[in-house]
């Protein structure tokens, strides 16, 4: 069965068997399908679409092209995805609450995906962390602390992490049923017991509108919940930054000073709890999602969560102080500037996705899939939508390597934030689809 066959059926909006899905997946795990043909794949499902089954068939495929996890653990393993944002450290910080709180978190995140942060590469600022173990160090740190936060390694869903990779720079990210896939075959491979969803919509998402959003959350939830994990998902908002850094390392700082208590965003604290009370309802830890919620705040306050966070950064390679010596650790860019207010009135429109590629063009993420990220760079103090401003009040700092990059990073700043009346602001959490 030609590869360049199985495409052209796709292309022309043929609808693709088992087998035909399977042999297409095996080319990509073992590289019998070129990189020009993985692209074309994702451009052809792009613009045609798949079915429900189609969806399923090529998430159980990716599943399959390497280890699928078992856990004999004394509580449910239960895990989180993020459709990927710009400030959305929620991972960093929902692990380990949720593990403090007697769930087990074997977390299998991904890189940056266009103008999106990757949870991976937040984590890699961390000195000496591994963030792609072999299986028997990543089962050990989820056994003794109660949660891991990787990379796909090399035998976990290998389809999906060369496809990924391709994704990103070919303009195939926005596809439902490729999201989809990619998602589930990472987080079935990891024996999950069950999944929360937390699909972003507005103007940072990969699907701006709700209508796209609730799709995907659907689709998610059906093919996740079909395959014997069941699933809920959440729709949350992304008109703006969640949390009020952008970036590698500056992001890392905001998750431990939220783990500590030294600051923590007011959306960010909602959606993060929200999304584990969620995960404890759903796993049969907690009755509701209510309790769920406050059992959830409960390890927040009292530090067991901080606690866990510091231990599975050790566990895994990084510094055993680094919760209490964080700043010591990370890198920090050479240069900062103040993005200043150029009008007087309140934040009524963010451009977030043109924050995320301000971060992007500083380094912080990647134009093509080689490219290294530097986790130096990034934006703090990020204002949120309806916060009263002045004439100089920063809108944010940027961090930098050069004059040049402080220049551009602070045009796109002032391009993405618009200065008004004060909007009407919504829930951070539009549904939950359960």
């Amino acid at each position: 069965m030609l590869i360049s066959e199985i495409i052209r059926k796709k292309r022309d909006g043929g609808t693709l068997n088992e087998d035909e899905i399977a042999t297409l997946v095996a080319g990509i795990a073992d590289g019998a399908a070129a990189d020009e043909q993985v692209g074309a794949f994702g451009m052809a499902v792009f613009f045609q679409g798949m079915t429900a089954e189609e969806a399923a068939a090529l998430t159980l495929a990716m599943r399959d092209s390497g280890d699928v996890l078992t856990w004999d653990l004394p509580g449910p393993v239960v895990d989180k995805h993020s459709t990927g944002g710009v400030g959305d450290n929620v991972s960093l910080m929902l692990a380990p609450i949720v593990a403090a709180c007697g769930g087990f978190v074997p977390m299998i995140s991904g890189r940056g995906l266009g103008h999106t942060g990757g949870t991976l590469d937040k984590m890699e600022s961390i000195p000496g962390y591994s963030a792609t173990p072999d299986n028997a160090t990543f089962e050990r740190v989820v056994r003794e602390v109660g949660c891991a936060i990787i990379g796909q390694t090399g035998t976990i869903a290998p389809a999906d992490k060369r496809f990924y990779g391709i994704r990103d720079v070919t303009a195939t990210v926005e596809s439902i049923p490729l999201i989809t896939a990619s998602i589930l075959s990472k987080k079935l491979s990891a024996g999950l017991d069950a999944l929360v969803m937390d699909v972003k919509t507005g103007n940072g998402a990969f699907m701006p509108t709700y209508d796209q959003s609730e799709a995907l959350a659907r689709s998610i939830a059906q093919v996740s919940t079909a395959a014997g994990v069941p699933c809920h998902a959440l729709l949350t908002g992304m008109n703006q930054p969640l949390a009020s850094a952008a970036g590698n390392a500056v992001e890392v700082v905001n998750a431990v000073e939220f783990l500590t208590d030294v600051r923590r965003d007011v959306r960010l604290e909602f959606v993060t709890l929200s999304l584990a009370g969620e995960m404890l309802s759903l796993a049969g830890v907690t009755e509701d999602r209510e309790t769920g919620f406050s059992v959830a705040r409960a390890a927040l306050e009292d530090g067991r969560a901080a606690e866990v966070f510091g231990r599975m950064v050790a566990g895994l390679g990084g510094p055993t102080d680094f919760v209490e010596r964080y700043a010591d650790h990370l890198p920090v860019a050479p240069l900062s500037r103040d993005v200043m207010a150029p009008v007087e009135g309140n934040i009524c429109e963010i451009d977030t996705r043109g924050i995320g590629l301000a971060v992007v063009e500083l380094g912080g993420g990647r134009r093509v899939s080689s490219d290294t990220v530097d986790p130096a760079v990034g934006l703090t103090g990020l204002l949120d939508l309806g916060e009263a401003v002045s004439v100089g009040t920063p809108l944010c700092t940027v961090y930098a390597r050069t004059e040049a990059q402080l220049d551009a990073a602070e045009a796109q700043i002032r391009a993405a934030y618009r200065v008004g009346e004060a909007p009407e602001l919504t829930d951070p959490i539009l549904a939950i689809i359960d």
